[in-house]
């Protein structure tokens, strides 16, 4: 079988995407780009193959010979080298999030379409057992007609901050917005109905202390209430809440299905489905419970997030080598998942006015947004620099800072923040 040559930029998020092609038959990788050497050097030391060049300058990288290239670097910034990458020849697999302002969103459709190259993004919550077999019963009409549906990504990453932020005040995690990391919960839900965004309705939490505590700037958690374009709603929640939850809920016109509950000792690898054939005429029907049997499930195990980063490179790769059933999520699904959010943060700082979300599938309504560089980094917004927080951006005190870089370092020479690193996203300062 032809092996797709691979390249990734990132190489401690990066480490799942190069176990897969370290495995798989069908990739290989060929080059890592990472400008922080330290990390690099680990990387290098670690896979001890011959056959990968390593890179700290990501123009140099780009020109190396290979078919495509995986951006796990920071969130923020993976939109400007995945149009570098698609305009050097490149297929594009993005990490989360697409983009972090409506400028690169024009830019970045743009450049898929007109070098006619793959773009997937990595979106791998997609692809967990329950909501990716509840796209399947979806799409084979099992629940009818999509009206309302639940999502949720609460992750209290306090305990682990200091290994995903290494103690940096401009780190993308300390700086953004309650609403920007959306795509964990909202993106299965768009994935399950196939169904685009039409407007959005923001809120954010204001309960703080644990975000203070660690240098993040944000609001403890964000609140996307989405219209979809047939008219259903979906409640989207995501961010620091004390206890962990992912979950996920779709409510159509002939009935219900949801993954389990962590505390009701099962989760994403289980399904709950309580539908029948009626439309307006309430018929009871038993909930069907079962974990859904996996495609590769052998393959997966050993990958992160449930064994959904398997899944989402293995797609891409598929897609490269001509599959056409294989389920990658393109540039305009990528968007209709993650525009909501910034969408939602500009409905919180509006006082929680209902906002339209363009569609950008559509070139007419494009030229609006090719010049909107409001985002909460100063590097790119220039003067349409939002706050951190609805309340302002807060004054957090440098020790904190220190506190979380010592806190970093001692867990890197000890390699336990190793982990961490990888399951997250990017290496450092890339």
């Amino acid at each position: 079988m032809k092996k797709v040559r691979i390249g990734v930029m990132g190489a401690y998020r990066g480490t799942s995407m190069i176990n897969y092609c370290e495995q798989a038959s069908n990739a290989q990788v060929v080059a890592i780009c990472d400008k922080w050497v330290e990390g690099l050097e680990r990387q290098k030391a670690a896979l001890n193959d011959p056959n990968i060049t390593y890179y700290t300058d990501f123009e140099d990288f780009i020109l190396h010979d290979m078919d495509a290239v995986v951006l796990a670097n920071y969130a923020t910034e993976h939109a400007p080298f995945a149009i570098k990458a698609l305009k050097a020849g490149k297929h594009v697999f993005s990490e989360v999030l697409p983009v972090q302002t409506l400028q690169e969103a024009v830019e970045l459709i743009e450049t898929v379409e007109s070098t006619g190259l793959i773009y997937a993004y990595g979106e791998n919550y997609c692809y967990m057992p329950a909501p990716y077999e509840m796209r399947r019963l979806y799409r084979a009409g099992k629940i009818g007609e999509f009206e309302y549906g639940e999502c949720e990504y609460i992750h209290n990453c306090e305990s682990i901050w200091p290994s995903i932020t290494y103690g940096e005040e401009d780190h993308w995690r300390n700086n953004m917005f309650s609403t920007f990391y959306c795509t964990h919960s909202l993106g299965p839900l768009i994935h399950i109905t196939g169904l685009r965004p039409v407007s959005v309705i923001g809120m954010e939490g204001t309960k703080v202390e644990r975000k203070r505590r660690t240098g993040s700037k944000s609001g403890s958690f964000g609140i996307e209430m989405v219209t979809l374009e047939n008219g259903g709603i979906i409640k989207s929640i995501h961010g620091g809440l004390y206890k962990n939850s992912v979950w996920y809920a779709v409510y159509g016109s002939y009935g219900r299905m949801e993954s389990g509950r962590e505390d009701a000792g099962s989760g994403v690898d289980r399904i709950y489905v309580n539908a029948d054939a009626y439309s307006g005429e309430y018929v009871h029907h038993d909930v069907i419970a079962y974990k859904p049997a996996e495609k590769n499930a052998e393959e997966s195990a050993a990958f992160g997030h449930g064994g959904s980063d398997y899944y989402s490179m293995y797609n891409f790769v598929q897609k490269i080598l001509g599959d056409a059933s294989a389920d990658t999520i393109d540039v305009y699904e990528a968007l209709d998942m993650s525009l909501p959010g910034l969408f939602a943060y500009r409905s919180i700082l509006a006082g929680g006015v209902s906002m339209a979300i363009p569609n950008l599938h559509n070139k007419e309504e494009r030229e609006k947004w090719r010049g909107d560089t409001a985002c909460t980094d100063p590097k790119v917004a220039g003067d349409a620099l939002l706050p951190t927080f609805s309340l302002g951006t807060p004054e957090i005190d440098p020790r904190v800072y220190d506190r979380m870089y010592a806190l970093w370092r001692k867990d890197f020479e000890s390699d336990k923040g190793y982990t961490q690193m990888a399951m997250t996203q990017g290496g450092k300062k890339e």
